[in-house]
């Protein structure tokens, strides 16, 4: 078995390595958004059936020592389009939709060798059977998923802190010949056993049970229970990457535990029982609800805590369901097939349907209603297990589940909406309380324990109902807005909305963009307040500060992120306003809904498209402010903040112009890593940090439409950050206990700055 082992291991392991290693790769060419990784994930889940079917086929249609003959080709043919390294050619040259240009990219830098990765599991399980009947070899399985979690867990711990991209690079193309090695040793293996002295039948006896077939219902399961982990775990992905950054680690982290849950569940039966994960699932529903109600009024440690434990408990029992129907092992190949085409489905639905189908990120609620759907079909579909002890038992939680999802229920109506008075709300939980220890008494102690048949019945009326409850709960949600929504949209890049606000008081009206949940920016529709710079951009914040620097001259000034385009409402006569915008959902609104661009006295222009390349092949443009506020959501695009990034900016600067960052954030820590490339370039730097709490009352700015902000001022001038308006409101930097190395395009980590 140690050949199979070592084999399967190693092309797990360098399987899911190159996922995140790619990913930081072309990140910084697509704008850097969740949508990037999503389309990355749907390329690696494409392949991966395409290696599944590769496996299936190759196994039915060919003899043995055939198989050995095209695998080896095939092998040796993916050792010869190393590196894995993409051309620079594939950098996007405008606002194209890049979902196809990332597939082909993807395709064409590691196309083979990832598929002949993804081919591996089944077959080599195949041949284990082959060279080794009377052995199971799902066990295998769970030793694959090991590789593939070891690879996950070490990325953002150890290869992405200590290697640089081209590093990994080489490491990972000499993993690739270790592994064509040991996969050169099984086919030998199996060219031995398929010789004239091997036994005439090619069909081992194995000690399973015998094979007694598959029904349709069954492998529809197969499809649609691994399709449901699949939308979840991207789902969950997509959410949390959405408002906080497209980071290797929180990559890493939902898909580790999407394997973990492969390695439980098919290492052994008795790691997976249906009734204390009926529990978990009511739990893990509850959670992630909450955490969508409440959105980024929770913390950082709350989101990722509730989203990912609730992600293990939906994949584990997608995936302890699917291990309770597995075939024979004759019928391995199909079986693993089906899994890796419901992988795929999922992978779809959620990077190219979703975004066509919703103009909110709902794939998450739907694949929460599937996983309730699919966990009741499950259990009401086996009969037998039903009328055993632990479908008692299931009932029994379900029902329990059932009468105490009911409580929480009432309790959260009354706060939300005020349902009944206190006492007559208290009357009605009690009684709730009652009538279900009620029922549980009858069941154990007046013998319906032992007479009562319909306990699948009893499970499916329960599930249902929570089924029910929670659909109605995730409309809510969905909707909650839609009372002051006058627009909604959704692209590769995001969710935008514009909400509409205080429509019966003229001064108080005012429409907002928000980018996932983060504002981006308010206008008022008031003639006398439109052309105020509101949120983020007074005159008091460190944008407002960096600009009125140069209020006694004509300014040029650049903005990296257009938003409502606010800070054009800082322009003045003669002023040239050159702002950079890769979302072209945004630009539209910007023009349309908001009247910033329009009404400001300075000229404007928009480039559409990444402004780093942009702004790498744009002649210098002499920018006396350069504003960086291109962040979606929390979400933060490394490569705009790197040592090679800021040598771009400075080639469009003026000798004293300033380099204005945004660095507000709920979760991360951004004032080290700009103070590290402040001093590698040999930036002075001033930190205007706002504070809509703090703020002086009598101060010009004391309105509710100025939101806290920390900007961080970079120039070359020191004496032009020493001017008395700045140094009176700029505070000293923090002292950081923890050492930030320099961000290059080869080696950042936003790991280590998280709050």
């Amino acid at each position: 078995m140690l050949p199979y082992a070592l084999t399967i291991f190693t092309g797990a392991f360098l399987l899911f390595q190159v996922q995140p290693l790619i990913g930081k790769y072309i990140l910084p060419w697509f704008g850097g958004g969740p949508g990037v990784w999503t389309t990355c994930m749907l390329f690696f889940q494409i392949v991966l059936l395409g290696g599944y079917a590769y496996a299936h086929l190759i196994t039915k249609l060919l003899r043995p020592r055939w198989q050995v003959i095209v695998h080896v080709v095939l092998l040796l043919g993916s050792l010869a389009v190393q590196p894995i390294t993409p051309s620079e050619a594939w950098k996007p040259t405008g606002d194209a939709e890049p979902v196809g240009r990332i597939l082909l990219l993807l395709a064409a830098s590691l196309g083979l060798p990832y598929f002949m990765l993804s081919a591996t599991g089944p077959l080599m399980q195949q041949w284990f059977s082959r060279t080794s009947p009377g052995t199971s070899p799902y066990r295998l399985y769970a030793l694959s998923n090991v590789g593939s979690l070891l690879a996950l867990l070490s990325y953002p711990f150890f290869f992405e802190t200590q290697f640089t991209r081209q590093q990994q690079a080489i490491l990972w193309g000499w993993g690739l010949v270790a592994y064509a090695l040991f996969a050169g040793r099984c086919a030998w293996l199996l060219w031995k056993r398929s010789g004239p002295e091997a036994v005439a039948s090619e069909v081992p006896v194995n000690a399973e049970s015998p094979d007694t077939g598959t029904t349709v219902g069954q492998r529809v399961l197969w499809l649609l229970l691994p399709a449901c982990a699949s939308v979840l775990l991207l789902a969950t992905t997509n959410k949390m990457c959405q408002d906080v950054a497209v980071i290797p680690f929180l990559w890493v982290l939902p898909l580790a535990l999407y394997l973990l849950t492969f390695i439980i569940a098919f290492d052994s039966p008795r790691w997976y029982a249906r009734p204390p994960y009926a529990l978990a699932l009511v739990a893990g529903l509850a959670g992630v609800t909450w955490a969508l109600f409440e959105g980024t009024d929770a913390s950082l440690k709350a989101q990722v805590g509730t989203y990912c434990g609730a992600l293990f408990v939906f994949c584990m029992i997608c995936h302890g369901e699917l291990y309770r129907l597995r075939p024979h092992p004759s019928r391995l190949t199909g079986f693993y097939l089906m899994i890796s085409a419901g992988g795929a489905l999922g992978g779809l639905f959620v990077a190219l349907a979703a975004p066509l189908l919703f103009v909110d990120f709902l794939e998450l609620h739907w694949g929460l209603a599937l996983c309730a759907v699919l966990f009741a079909a499950v259990c009401f579909r086996d009969r037998l297990v039903s009328q055993s002890k632990a479908g008692r038992w299931l009932a029994v939680v379900a029902t329990v589940a059932g009468f105490v999802g009911l409580d929480f229920l009432l309790g959260w109506l009354h706060a939300r909406y005020g349902i009944l008075p206190g006492r007559r709300l208290l009357g009605v939980r009690i009684a709730v309380g009652c009538v279900g220890a009620a029922g549980l008494v009858w069941f154990f102690a007046g013998g319906a324990w032992r007479s009562f048949r319909q306990w699948r019945w009893v499970t499916l009326v329960w599930m249902m109902g929570g089924t029910v409850a929670l659909g109605w709960a995730l409309t809510k949600q969905a909707s909650e807005d839609n009372k002051t929504m006058v627009h909604r949209s959704r692209n590769f890049y995001g969710t935008l909305a514009v909400t509409e606000h205080s429509v019966g008081d003229p001064e108080a009206h005012h429409f907002i963009l928000q980018h996932g949940r983060i504002t981006h920016g308010l206008q008022f529709t008031d003639p006398e307040k439109t052309k105020v710079p509101t949120s983020y951009y007074g005159h008091e914040s460190g944008i407002g500060m960096a600009l009125d620097a140069f209020t006694n001259q004509v300014r040029h000034v650049g903005v990296i992120g257009l938003g409502t385009g606010s800070i054009a409402s800082h322009g003045k006569p003669g002023d040239r306003f050159r702002l950079y915008e890769i979302n072209s959902a945004v630009t539209a609104l910007a023009t349309s809904r908001f009247t910033y661009l329009k009404d400001s006295a300075a000229t404007t222009e928009i480039v559409l498209g990444d402004a780093r390349l942009s702004m790498e092949r744009e002649a210098p443009q002499q920018f006396d402010v350069l504003a960086l506020d291109a962040f979606s959501s929390d979400a933060i695009p490394v490569h705009l903040l790197t040592k090679e990034a800021l040598a771009v900016y400075g080639r469009h600067m003026k000798t004293n112009g300033i380099i204005a960052v945004h660095i507000s954030n709920r979760y991360l820590d951004l004032e080290p890593v700009v103070l590290n490339l402040a001093k590698h370039h040999g930036y002075s730097v001033a930190t205007i940090e706002f504070d809509d709490e703090e703020r002086n009352e009598s101060s010009e700015e004391s309105a509710w439409w100025f939101y806290s902000s920390t900007w961080m001022l970079l120039s070359h001038d020191e004496e032009l950050l020493q001017r008395e308006e700045i140094q009176k409101i700029a505070r000293k930097h923090k002292k950081h206990v923890r050492n930030i190395p320099l961000w290059t395009d080869d080696f950042a980590s936003l790991f280590q700055v998280l709050e």
